[in-house]
């Protein structure tokens, strides 16, 4: 059983399969709010355009349904929603390949509640994230690869988080 409260931060995000994915283990993992930032597509609100774009609405067909009943909420800027989240009490843990990230397998979160935040595909957090963050933890790596899926690699973070 979850008893910690969690929320996540999806900073600039591009796939809408993506974020469908982190929607779904999301809900699994008893996450209490998903935080879209920045570039990060958002699901349909409206029912109509829903069933009408089911084939092509690919955070939905990704998702099956957990968009529809794990809230969400848009925020152009995540620096200020990180902000605003540290004032409210919360941890903000950055999910980051970066020298001085630690092991997530080794962390112990201080506080609760959390916010997790995992970043683009391509560039990842950006430096005003990393700087505002209460800590930066990263997944180790084993093959020749330096990365994973971001959705894959939330996956395991909430689940890690999820364990302590």
């Amino acid at each position: 059983m979850n008893t910690r409260h969690m929320v996540v931060i999806l900073h600039d995000i591009r796939s809408r399969e993506n974020v469908g994915s982190i929607f779904r283990t999301a809900d699994a993992a008893g996450v209490s709010k998903i935080y879209l930032c920045g570039i990060t597509p958002q699901p349909s609100q409206n029912q109509e355009v829903r069933i009408k774009n089911q084939e092509t609405d690919k955070i939905a067909k990704t998702a099956l349904g957990a968009e529809k009943w794990v809230p969400w909420e848009y925020h152009k800027q995540t620096w200020r929603l990180i902000e605003n989240l540290k004032k409210q009490g919360y941890q903000v843990i950055a999910l980051e390949k970066t020298k001085t990230a630690k092991d997530i397998f080794r962390f112990k979160a201080q506080k609760n509640p959390v916010a997790l935040v995992v970043g683009n595909e391509v560039s990842g957090l950006s430096p005003e994230v990393l700087k505002r963050s209460s800590g930066v933890v990263s997944i180790p790596m084993y093959g020749k690869k330096e990365s994973l899926n971001v959705a894959v690699a939330f996956g395991i973070a909430v689940y890690a988080l999820n364990r302590q």
